[in-house]
């Protein structure tokens, strides 16, 4: 069985207790504006061109079997329909402005990968996470997966937006030890609105696995203006933490981190001039939540 991937991060602190490699599985059925992978979101291999980076040396346009590269107005242009993702412009490239990513990798492969960091595992109190995109849209892969960590003794995570049939989650449950459970806002109506998730199945998701597993539940809520960062959103968020009786939540501020991909993808960012949060502009929610007797924590 093979797994479409973004890459395998080592030594990662923030999804997840102590020291973790996390898979980026490729997929995701949300299209959040604020999305700081968009590359993760089809599971294809996706052509990334830095402009700030080419020299206009025009090896990629002479080599291109596809002739789907041109210069317009002196920019190079990409025709991503007639791409058929062969690589040829990449391997042309002298100063790597052209990379893709997103491949085809053997579930082998990758449990080989990330068991050479076993011993930072065991030491730290670590293990892998699989996060994405949305790991359920790879179910068969994220399934054999984890039942192949399990089988190697190693933590498991996985960071879901929740958007995915019940029977999925409930077939990954016995091998999965932390749920990094994404709630972007407190009304059903809201998520389809804006991320076009299903809003209904998430809320629902996330109501019935905190019946069976509170204590493996961690809700993680991305923090943006115009959106969710409202006292009534992030306090019925928080109230739904309380009820369910969640280990933690983490609030995350908003950042633009993600936007040069969106220039790499020749994709719009839709939310320019919003500024970034910072965890001061969440304490008031951190205090809101102590006096709940809910662990809050203000970023990753």
């Amino acid at each position: 069985m093979k797994a479409y991937i973004m890459e395998i991060e080592k030594f990662a602190i923030h999804d997840g207790p102590g020291i973790r490699s996390v898979v980026f599985l490729q997929g995701c059925p949300l299209r959040c504006p604020w999305c700081a992978n968009p590359e993760s979101q089809e599971i294809q291999s996706q052509l990334m061109y830095k402009e700030k980076t080419c020299i206009k040396c025009g090896k990629c346009i002479a080599n291109c079997p596809q002739k789907a590269i041109s210069v317009v107005d002196g920019q190079l242009k990409f025709d991503r329909k007639k791409c058929i993702k062969c690589e040829t412009c990449a391997v042309n490239c002298p100063v790597s402005a052209i990379h893709f990513i997103g491949k085809s990798v053997e579930i082998e492969d990758i449990i080989q990968e990330v068991l050479k960091d076993r011993a930072f595992y065991i030491e730290s109190g670590g293990g892998v996470t699989i996060s994405g995109g949305e790991p359920f849209v790879q179910f068969s892969v994220l399934k054999e997966l984890l039942m192949k960590l399990k089988e190697e003794g190693i933590s498991t995570a996985v960071e879901t937006t929740g958007d995915t049939d019940w029977k999925n989650i409930e077939e990954c449950l016995p091998y999965i030890d932390l749920f990094l459970f994404d709630v972007k806002h407190s009304q059903a109506s809201e998520i389809e609105r804006v991320t076009k998730g299903n809003g209904e199945r998430i809320l629902l998701n996330l109501k019935k696995l905190a019946s069976l597993a509170a204590d493996k539940i961690i809700i993680r809520t991305p923090v943006i203006p115009e959106f969710n960062y409202n006292q009534t959103t992030l306090t019925e968020i928080i109230d739904l933490g309380a009820k369910y009786h969640v280990l933690q939540i983490h609030l995350l501020p908003y950042h633009t981190l993600g936007t040069s991909k969106y220039e790499q993808l020749d994709r719009e960012y839709t939310l320019q001039g919003i500024k970034m949060l910072s965890k001061e502009d969440l304490k008031d929610y951190v205090e809101y939540g102590k006096s709940l007797g809910v662990n809050i924590q203000a970023g990753g």
